[in-house]
C-alpha cells in the first residue's frame, strides 16, 4: 500500500492495484473565502497542492475511482467536481449520494455498512466532526475502512474527534494503518475542536498501540489551530513520535 499526501485530508492511495483519490480539495491556494468565524480572514486553502498542473491532470486520469468522507468545501470542493470525470465511481456515505448525482456523476455507490467494490472491501465507520450541540450542527460524517488478503488494513476516520466509533472502529478492524484528520479544528465563538487535537491523537495511540498512525489536515484550512510542530512535540512529550508520521505536504508513504 501506497499512500501519496497531497495537502489537508487529500491523498491518494494504492491498494492492489487500484489507485482511490481520497477527499479532493483541488482549488489553487486562496480560492476560496475563508472558514467563517474562525478569528482571522485568511483564504483558503492556504497554501498551493504540491503538483503542477500537467502533473494534476495525469493523476485524475489514472484514478480508479474517488472516496469522499464528507461534502464540506475542504474535502470536495467546486474544482473537483469540475475536474474529475462524470463517470468515475464516487464512494460515498448514503447522506451525501444526492449532491453527486446531482452534480452529474453517474456512478455514485453509497456505502450503507460494507460493500466489495472491485475487489476491496469497504466497511463505513461512524464519528462525531465536534462534540455536543456544535458537533450535531456539523452534519453526517463517515470514515471507512479497506481490506484485501493482500495489503495492509487501512482505516481512514474522516472528520472527527475521539469517541467511542472511532474507539469501535480500531478494535472491531485492528488497522495496520490510520490517517487520522488532526488540526484541531475550531470556531471562534467555541464548542471546542472538531477535528482532532493532540489529545485525541494520543487516545488513538493508546488504544491501538499496533496501528500506525498518519496525522493530516494541517496547516492548510484557516480555523485549524493545531500545527505539524505543536503536534510532534506533544507526541515526543509521550514517547509516541514513532508510532505517528505526520507528512509534509507531496510526501510519499509505503506500507
Amino acid at each position: 500500500m501506497q499512500i501519496h499526501f497531497l495537502r489537508h485530508a487529500t491523498l491518494t492511495v494504492q491498494y492492489d492495484g487500484l489507485t482511490l483519490l481520497v477527499d479532493p480539495m483541488l482549488n489553487p491556494a486562496r480560492a476560496m473565502e475563508p472558514i467563517a468565524n474562525a478569528g482571522n480572514d485568511w483564504r483558503i486553502p492556504m497554501v498551493e497542492l504540491p503538483l503542477s498542473e500537467t502533473e494534476l491532470q495525469a493523476l485524475l486520469h489514472h484514478i480508479d475511482g474517488v472516496l469522499v468522507t464528507h461534502t464540506h468545501r475542504d474535502h470536495w470542493d467546486a474544482a473537483a467536481q469540475e475536474l474529475l470525470p462524470k463517470h468515475i465511481p464516487i464512494l460515498c456515505q448514503p447522506e451525501d449520494q444526492a449532491v453527486f448525482e446531482q452534480a452529474g456523476f453517474t456512478s455514485v455507490l453509497p456505502i450503507q455498512q460494507q460493500m466489495e467494490w472491485r475487489g476491496l472491501r469497504i466497511s463505513r465507520t461512524g464519528g462525531q466532526h465536534g462534540r455536543g450541540e456544535l458537533g450535531k450542527k456539523m452534519g453526517p460524517v463517515s470514515g471507512f475502512v479497506l481490506q484485501s488478503r493482500q495489503s495492509p488494513s487501512l482505516y481512514i476516520a474522516g472528520d472527527t474527534v475521539w469517541c467511542s466509533d472511532v474507539e469501535q472502529a480500531l478494535t472491531r478492524f485492528s488497522p495496520a494503518v490510520t490517517v487520522l484528520n488532526a488540526g484541531a479544528a475550531t470556531y471562534a465563538t467555541g464548542g471546542g475542536p472538531i477535528t482532532m487535537d493532540e489529545e485525541d491523537v494520543r487516545q488513538v495511540c493508546r488504544r491501538a498501540p499496533d496501528t500506525r498512525v498518519v496525522a493530516v489536515h494541517m496547516e492548510t484550512i484557516n480555523h485549524c489551530r493545531l500545527s505539524r510542530s505543536a503536534l510532534k512535540a506533544s507526541l515526543a512529550a509521550e514517547d509516541l513520535t514513532d508510532q505517528v508520521l505526520i507528512p509534509d505536504d507531496g510526501a510519499q508513504l509505503s506500507f
